[in-house]
């Protein structure tokens, strides 16, 4: 994985709320005759709950597909908190970023992809590794964005 572009968020000052449909939609939009909002969401606070732990970066590559993060999506990184078995990080392995799932087999340590073509990487500890963080949202857009970029 590259590391195309990071950002960090600089002030949550300025609140972005838009309605919150309280009733759940299982694959649908929301009847307009009917009026379910009952409070706002500011996507800020929802997304970003540790302003100065919290950094967006942009992913490359196609490894891990199946886990719902794709090529030029935007991952949220919190690096405040502690990496555990199943959680999808960004880490550094020798000198190369990475997007995978920490996975433990009794004392080993290996990264896995979620995609079949790739394999699982086993760190060692010869290697140079560091977790910068866990992935807590991906940011991708479902509308005007073409996979196959």
């Amino acid at each position: 994985m590259q590391i195309l572009a990071t950002y960090s968020p600089t002030s949550l000052t300025n609140s972005v709320a838009v309605q919150l449909y309280e009733h759940q939609v299982p694959a649908g939009f929301p009847s307009p005759a009917a009026d379910f909002t009952e409070r706002t969401l500011d996507l800020n606070e929802f997304i970003v709950k540790r302003p100065s732990a919290t950094f967006f970066v942009e992913v490359s590559g196609d490894s891990m597909q199946n886990a719902g993060i794709y090529n030029k999506d935007i991952i949220v990184v919190d690096k405040s908190l502690r990496a555990v078995h199943g959680n999808i990080v960004l880490a550094l392995v020798q000198g190369e970023f990475t997007v995978k799932r920490l996975h433990y087999v009794g004392e080993r340590l290996f990264l896995r992809p979620e995609n079949e073509k790739y394999q699982l990487l086993e760190i060692t500890s010869e290697m140079d590794f560091v977790v910068w963080g866990v992935v807590i949202h991906v940011l991708h857009k479902l509308y005007g964005h073409d996979r196959a970029d």
